[in-house]
Parts: C-alpha cells; structure tokens; sequence
C-alpha cells in the first residue's frame, strides 16, 4: 500500500493535550510560544538549528502549512500541542524521517518554556509513541537529543526509551562547535 493511502487521524488527545495535525493559522500561536522560549531552545543550537535564525509569525506560519503538507503526505507527522483545558498552545513534537518500509522513524519535542516542568511533553511523548506503534505499526522510534540537554533526555528516558549511545562529534552546531548526541530508541 502507498504511504499516501494511510488513514492517519489528524488529531489523538491525552489526558491533558490535543496533539494535533498543525493547520494554516496556527502559526502566530506557535510563533508565540517560540518568541518566548528563544533563551531555552537557542541553548542547544544543534539540535534546534531553525531557532538561530530569526522566528517570525510568517517564518513559522510557513512552517505550519509546510508540516501539514508533509502531513498529508505521510512524509513527517509533526504535530502541535495544546491544553484541552484553555486550549493554551504547549509546543511541537512529532515523527520525522519517516521510513514506512522498515517502520521506523525519529521523533522530536519542543516546550513552551513557561509550561516546562509540568510533564506536558513527558505525555505528548508517550502519546504519539503509543499511538505510533498500536495504530501506525512503527516498531522503533528514535530520539536524539544534545548529550547536555538534560531535560529533553529524562523525557525520552520517561517515555520508556532506552539509551543505545553516544554519538561523538555527530552535530556540528552553528558556531562550528562539535557536539554529542545521546540515541535513545524505543522498540517493540
């Protein structure tokens, strides 16, 4: 079957979130959350290259109708997180590097920084896990993380991911540095 045939939801929930598709819109929401959190996510430069060049509402407005492009498409699921209590805006994770043939795939996250702290993205990440193995067949997802971003690495570890490795010298940050990645997977 062609990937594009797959019945994909465009939305799953948790107990506190909707983790949704991302939808022409959403950006300025996204745009907000991004805006405010610039010290967090510019502290691991590496692993979040798009947050060194300058965030605008178009700039992630266009990253929005791109996701939900590549959405349709089966070619990356990113998707956006909310409250379902308020509908306040959390941050973004997702599946990307799809690989349908062999079922797997990567997975990323990024918080709102001032909901961090709360287990939000702990419950997006064990929701669209869940949700990747029972409902897409994926059988092992990755998460690599900055080896000092010590609080994206207790999600993935939470999440039930296990530590593989460390990658030496496997990202080159914008400044020309080295850096190490710490793999984690989780597979069934």
């Amino acid at each position: 079957m062609s990937d594009i045939l797959l019945d994909i939801p465009d939305q799953i929930e948790s107990k506190r979130l909707i983790i949704r598709s991302p939808m022409p819109g959403d950006g300025p929401a996204v745009y907000a959350a991004a805006a405010a959190s610039l010290d967090a996510l510019r502290a691991f430069p590496a692993s979040m290259p798009w947050a060194m060049e300058e965030v605008s509402v178009d700039s992630l407005e266009t990253f929005c109708r791109q996701s939900r492009v590549d959405y349709l498409a089966r070619k990356g699921l990113t998707m956006l997180l909310f409250l379902k209590d308020g509908g306040h805006f959390v941050g973004v994770s997702g599946l990307h590097k799809l690989n349908w043939k062999h079922k797997q795939t990567e997975l990323g996250y990024w918080c709102h920084s001032k909901l961090q702290g709360l287990g939000l993205i702990s419950e997006a990440v064990r929701a669209i896990c869940a949700f990747s193995q029972q409902e897409l067949g994926l059988r092992r997802i990755a998460c690599l993380a900055d080896v000092e971003n010590l609080s994206s690495r207790r999600v993935a570890e939470r999440a039930g991911f296990q530590l593989e490795g460390i990658l030496r010298n496997e990202r080159i940050a914008p400044d020309g540095s080295l850096r190490d990645t710490a793999l984690y997977a989780l597979a069934n």
